[in-house]
């Protein structure tokens, strides 16, 4: 019975590194957490700071537009880098790979913890 392979030739004889599509989708969970950094920052300090300083609200001290916009921003981007990093990457070597160890590396789900 013949092995099932898991990586495929491109037409022009190039087998892609797997770990190129694992590096992609870990690059766009860098993309989308500062984005939705910017939106919130941006929501919070123009939303929440547009009115008269006289009306504004204070939480420890601070107008809440810059409590909300930079320190609870700023908590929450760092509670969801750590957990994309414990729970979304991968551990994985960036030593060159044989094919065989490229195969052994998909078949094990991409070198997954």
């Amino acid at each position: 019975m013949e092995e099932k392979r898991f990586l495929e030739t491109n037409e022009l004889g190039f087998t892609e590194d797997p770990r190129y599509r694992e590096c992609e989708k870990e690059a766009w969970y860098g993309v989308v957490l500062g984005l939705v950094n910017l939106v919130i920052w941006a929501v919070a300090g123009y939303g929440l700071g547009s009115g008269p300083v006289e009306s504004y609200s204070y939480i420890m001290g601070f107008p809440t537009w810059f409590f909300v916009s930079c320190i609870v921003n700023s908590v929450f981007a760092i509670a969801a880098t750590v957990y994309i990093v414990k729970k979304k990457m991968r551990d994985m070597p960036l030593d060159p790979m044989t094919a065989e160890e490229a195969e052994e590396f998909v078949r094990n789900g991409g070198g997954r913890v």
